[in-house]
């Protein structure tokens, strides 16, 4: 279980343009972190687009954003290429990365196994986990609010 203030687990991902993407590319910033269970789903896509629409208010607070989730690369590409979306979204095909996070379903709706669960993370600029909300409901999205709060005062 992740707690507050531990080490962010490294990871290093594939992102849609397939270029390795890893923890430390975000050292001396603020990075978060939103694991999503599926592209193109509806809920998936509110939570991203809120971000985007939001992407100013997130830089104003010397934080980048990414997106992770179990689809493919490509899926992915496809979707941030639809939605428009200015960070990018990370593939965690062999689910390594959304299990280290305690953020996964072993199995989903549809009897779909492995599937990322919708959550959020603050890792400050010194790779250290800030916030931590897990959702066990995939309908629930962040809370925006408390996210945007806590960069705020790290």
């Amino acid at each position: 279980m992740l707690t507050l203030g531990q080490k962010a687990p490294e990871f290093t991902l594939f992102n849609s343009d397939k270029k390795e993407i890893s923890l430390t590319n975000f050292e001396g910033k603020h990075l978060i972190i939103l694991f999503f269970p599926m592209a193109f789903t509806s809920t998936c896509t509110a939570e991203l687009c809120e971000m985007r629409d939001n992407i100013s208010t997130y830089s104003d607070l010397n934080a980048e954003i990414v997106g992770i989730s179990v689809d493919s690369p490509f899926t992915l590409a496809k979707f941030k290429e639809e939605q428009k979306l200015p960070f990018d979204l990370l593939s965690d095909f062999n689910k390594e990365v959304s299990q280290a996070y305690d953020s996964y379903y072993e199995t989903f709706v549809l009897n779909l196994k492995g599937v990322s669960k919708r959550s959020a993370f603050v890792v400050d600029k010194n790779g250290l986990i800030q916030y931590a909300e897990v959702l066990e409901s995939a309908g629930d999205v962040p809370n925006f609010q408390a996210i945007q709060e806590k960069l705020a005062n790290i």
